[in-house]
């Protein structure tokens, strides 16, 4: 008895031997082949199968990981007819209700004033003596002030003259209050949700606003 159980145990692991090796595929009988060429003829569409530098496959990984962005609402300050006329030109082709022009009033704008200064080297040095009193500055929209320095913009001038007098506290005796614009009237742009399908074609809007630029909604 002990014999033959020793037998059968032999002829099973023979058996298993021989179908797992591939030996009895002739007769249908073995396990699913996973080396050439059946892999290949799994795959699918192979051909689409790109290899990325490092750099494209970094930057593809930190817009996966971001997601998607939730559209946002932008707008356009007052806008000349020139630019309002080109502008309606260039977004005939946005999907409709992506964008509208409506009537706008911008308030005047005063600001603390640095400047006009003779060259922008002179400028430059003004900027690094504020970064070292911890006093900010910003950008001017009216070129006529360049080069220059604003330390502040505020609805009417009672408010920058406030501002000016906490600065001389601070060290700025060369500041002044000026009217960096008048109240405008007009029309402006408004892109009330760009979404990620939109944002890509906002480069098609930087000719026509020629040196305005589009700022959230308030």
């Amino acid at each position: 008895m002990l014999r033959l159980i020793v037998l059968v145990l032999l002829l099973a692991n023979g058996g298993f031997f021989a179908w797992s090796q591939g030996y009895l595929l002739p007769w249908g009988l073995g396990p699913a082949q996973q080396s050439e060429p059946q892999r290949l003829q799994q795959q699918v569409r192979p051909e689409s199968v790109r290899i990325l530098p490092p750099d494209d496959l970094r930057r593809v990984e930190t817009l996966a990981a971001q997601g998607p962005r939730p559209p946002e609402c932008l707008q356009s300050p007052a806008l000349e007819e020139a630019q309002l006329t080109a502008l309606r030109t260039t977004l005939e082709s946005w999907p409709a209700g992506s964008w509208s022009v409506e009537p706008v009033v911008e308030p005047a704008r005063w600001i603390v004033y640095m400047g006009k200064y003779a060259d922008v080297e002179l400028a430059a040095r003004k900027r690094a003596e504020l970064r070292r009193l911890g006093i900010s500055f910003e950008a001017l929209s009216n070129p006529e002030l360049e080069p220059g320095l604003s330390l502040g913009s505020f609805p009417n001038e009672a408010a920058a003259n406030q501002h000016m007098q906490t600065l001389a506290d601070r060290g700025v005796r060369t500041a002044r209050v000026v009217q960096e614009r008048p109240e405008q009237r007009g029309q402006r742009l408004l892109l009330p949700a760009v979404d990620d399908n939109l944002r890509p074609r906002l480069s098609e809007l930087a000719a026509p606003l020629n040196t305005k630029t589009l700022r959230p909604c308030r």
